[in-house]
């Protein structure tokens, strides 16, 4: 299935509204829902960065099949020292991949937020592939380990399905079987959870979290970190399921927020990529009409950090710095990266250039007060381009 692997993101963000209202979250079982109050002044965010996709493979097809170490270790410098990030969540399902860019990422004075992405291994398979990326996290220094994305979805045995693009079909077709399965989620997915902390733990002493889908009502005890991919907006809705989470007495984290680059994509949010590319066509190429706006892109990433910063977010990270099977063209019948979510176009020629959002961002993120220690001030930077 050629499209596979762009199609899977996009899909998965159905599941919340298939089962939730939309911008709303999911609270442990057994509690209730309740009003916390937050003092915004007194919890501003700690850390700002972005995900860096080492290529991760649902239905067996890579997100980045191209994977160069020296492009690596310089699309990290720019995340360090151009859009001045305290830090980087380095994605992925190659433990070795992993591991090598979260070594540049700490080199370069990053908070390392070592994030493995399994797709489509058992609960068995996932416990000894949890604890070799946790001896590669522990050895390359980084600070906080993310126990997989999803796993609802990715992981093989939770809910029904050949793989991770069936089970998502499945969840967002509406089938009362398929719905109904989801009763069964939280004892599964907490279960395996519980396993895959125990075992990261006694091999990684930094802290471990878990980025959650919003379906997903997890049991946050194991984990010193409460995280979920947090695609929203400024409505009081949403900032107040942001709210709920604090009732665990811990630290918050959006691993992943973002939206594409055409107009109207914010609204769309984390359903953004949604039909908008004809993977099917011989070139791929954009399927309606589409306007490009950069702008739009980069008004909802000031827009979400300030919500972010007001409701007490410890750590947010945009998605994503490229999307590296989302080529630009000046024709906008085949400007496929109008559908990706990076900062960073990739261009005809294989080279990264950064967009409006990545000015954005290096703006946002240079003028923030941060609560990290500073690594080092460095000069202006010139972020006219950034090779791949």
């Amino acid at each position: 299935m050629a499209k596979v692997a762009v199609e899977l993101i996009s899909r998965r963000t159905r599941v919340v509204h298939a089962i939730r209202p939309p911008n709303r979250f999911p609270s442990t079982p057994g509690e209730t829902q309740q009003q916390i109050s937050i003092d915004c002044q007194e919890h501003p965010m700690r850390a700002k960065g972005i995900t860096y996709d080492t290529g991760f493979t649902p239905g067996g097809k890579s997100s980045r099949p191209v994977f160069d170490a020296d492009a690596v270790r310089r699309e990290i410098r720019v995340i360090a020292d151009d859009l001045h990030c305290d830090a980087v969540r380095i994605t992925g399902g190659d433990p070795g991949r992993l591991a090598l860019a979260a070594r540049h990422a700490a080199d370069a004075g990053l908070e390392v937020w070592f994030s493995p992405f399994p797709c489509e291994l058992s609960a068995e398979e996932l416990l000894p592939y949890f604890a070799s990326c946790a001896d590669r996290a522990q050895e390359v220094g980084a600070d906080v380990f993310v126990a997989g994305c999803e796993l609802s979805l990715f992981a093989a045995g939770i809910l029904s399905g050949n793989d991770s693009l069936a089970r998502i079909e499945a969840l967002t077709s509406g089938a009362p079987e398929a719905l109904a399965e989801l009763a069964e989620v939280p004892a599964r997915l907490n279960s395996l959870l519980a396993n895959i902390a125990e075992t990261v733990r006694s091999r990684f002493r930094g802290k471990i979290t878990y980025a959650s889908g919003t379906w997903e009502q997890v049991d946050w005890a194991p984990f010193d970190i409460v995280s979920a991919d947090a695609y929203g907006d400024a409505s009081d809705a949403f900032r107040q399921g942001l709210r709920e989470y604090f009732r665990h007495g811990k630290p918050l984290a959006a691993t992943e927020f973002g939206c594409c680059t055409y107009r109207g994509a914010a609204e769309r949010g984390g359903m953004g990529w949604v039909d908008v590319v004809d993977h099917d066509a011989d070139p791929p190429r954009i399927n309606g009409d589409y306007v490009r706006d950069e702008e739009e892109q980069a008004h909802y990433l000031r827009e979400m950090l300030a919500v972010f910063d007001e409701e007490g977010v410890d750590t947010a990270f945009w998605f994503t710095f490229a999307g590296y099977e989302y080529p630009h063209h000046a024709d906008p019948r085949f400007d496929l990266d109008m559908a990706s979510y990076g900062v960073c176009k990739l261009m005809p020629n294989g080279s990264l250039a950064p967009k409006r959002s990545f000015q954005a961002m290096a703006k946002a993120y240079r003028s923030a007060t941060s609560a990290l220690p500073v690594q080092g001030e460095d000069g202006p930077t010139d972020v006219s381009e950034c090779d791949a």
